[in-house]
């Protein structure tokens, strides 16, 4: 974790503090089910969760203890039991390390999760409000950089916020996925522990119940979880992009908010750079790049190996700590956005008319020029813009072969914005609600 790109509550998930915290839990609600089956004594549990849920755990000691015994678990346990005393006798019994570490980076990936929903649900906030906002404002759209036609900037932002809707709904499903519990011993096959205790743990830790494990929870929950963070991070991107377009000196028709006193440049004092944006690129590569990993983690040797061990302790606080803090940023970014009508309008009007072309050329196959020939005539002139700086409309109505078919009102009725947008209120109808 890069304390430059993180925020505290979700790098608190992953602190040693947390870690060592829901170990405890794990295997104190463990020891509860246990006493209640008369697996251990009742006293016992009750001395566990007494002296254990009210200790600091020391993360110095219990490094102490791992740099001696070279496992990380039996260290923590051997701690617990300088802190529980005797009865520390009866903590993890029949129970195996993949047992404790499975389930807790589980409670960490769903306590994630949470967090990473509650980031979408406020992205969707402030983008739903800018939509509103800007419903009409005509821009251009494009399509391969190039003037296409008449859209508006609502319009781009409700396509986001549709986007960041399908992020949120990947979410609940990638937490609900993950969200699953393994107290099942030694390859998984319940020979030291009862069901019932999984069950208990799994009930009061917030998780299901793995159906099947083998020592290890299936990864291949694990590799939809990072895969959905991981096309989250492209949605990320993707907005992040438009608005660096957008900013860019040619078009300039939206930029990040500059801040008083904010300097752009070490050696230009005019510049006024994309840096949130630029900076939520480079971040959405790096969550994209903690999937492969991922993937690679569901082939795992005969019941379980640790080769995803390492993989994980890296991938899962640097993905989320990292998505946390873009989806923060764009929330940002969005909020505070510069919009820039009159430079739109102005871009809008650039090409002298050619964003009517299809326009015209579906009016002239309804008055019965063959396609081709339609095209033919709309390109012609189109050409002349481009090339010489022509007024579209004027050589339009200059053009005698279109002028045999349609006539100068109906020409220049094909040059009406307002028909660009007619269905904008429909569109927002569907990605948001009727009343809009």
């Amino acid at each position: 974790m890069i304390p430059r790109y993180a925020r505290e509550q979700m790098t608190r998930i992953w602190s040693p503090e947390t870690k060592f915290r829901i170990w405890f839990e794990i295997e104190a609600h463990a020891a509860t089910k246990m006493a209640e089956l008369g697996i251990i004594p009742r006293d016992a549990a009750e001395v566990i969760w007494a002296k254990g849920g009210s200790a600091e755990f020391n993360v110095a000691r219990i490094d102490e203890i791992e740099r001696e015994v070279k496992h990380d678990v039996i260290a923590f346990l051997t701690h617990l039991a300088e802190i529980v005393g005797p009865e520390a006798r009866f903590v993890h019994q029949g129970m195996t390390s993949s047992d404790v570490l499975d389930t807790c980076f589980n409670v960490q990936l769903v306590r994630a999760g949470d967090l990473l929903i509650d980031d979408l649900d406020q992205l969707l906030v402030a983008i739903k409000r800018r939509a509103i906002e800007h419903k009409d404002t005509v821009c251009i759209g494009r399509s391969h950089g190039i003037h296409a036609e008449p859209t508006t900037f609502g319009l781009k932002l409700a396509q986001a916020y549709a986007e960041f809707e399908r992020a949120r709904e990947r979410m609940l499903a990638a937490r609900e996925e993950v969200a699953t519990c393994a107290i099942s011993g030694a390859v998984g096959t319940f020979a030291n522990i009862d069901t019932a205790v999984e069950d208990y743990v799994a009930e009061q830790m917030g998780l299901a119940p793995e159906p099947i494990s083998t020592q290890v929870i299936p990864r291949d929950r694990h590799a939809m979880y990072f895969a959905t963070l991981a096309v989250v991070a492209s949605s990320v991107e993707r907005l992040a992009t438009e608005v660096r377009h957008l900013q860019r000196t040619e078009v300039l028709e939206a930029e990040e908010y500059f801040a008083p006193g904010q300097k752009g440049s070490s050696a230009m004092p005019h510049k006024r750079n994309p840096i949130l944006t630029e900076n939520l690129t480079g971040l959405a590569r790096m969550v994209r790049a903690y999937a492969q990993p991922a993937f690679e983690n569901v082939a795992l040797w005969h019941e379980r190996d640790i080769s995803h061990s390492s993989v994980e302790r890296m991938i899962g606080p640097d993905a989320t700590v990292t998505l946390d803090f873009a989806l923060a940023r764009l929330t940002s970014v969005v909020e505070k956005l510069v919009v820039y009508p009159e430079r739109m309008q102005a871009n809008l009007d650039k090409l002298g008319g050619l964003v009517h072309s299809q326009r015209v050329m579906l009016a002239l196959t309804q008055a019965g020029v063959a396609r081709e020939d339609a095209y033919r005539l709309v390109q012609r002139n189109a050409m002349k813009v481009w090339e010489d700086g022509k007024d579209f409309l004027t050589e339009l109505l200059a053009d005698q072969e279109v002028r045999k078919a349609l006539s100068e009102p109906e020409i220049r009725e094909m040059f009406d914005l307002g028909y660009h947008t007619r269905r904008v209120d429909e569109i927002f109808a569907r990605v948001f609600s009727e009343e809009h």
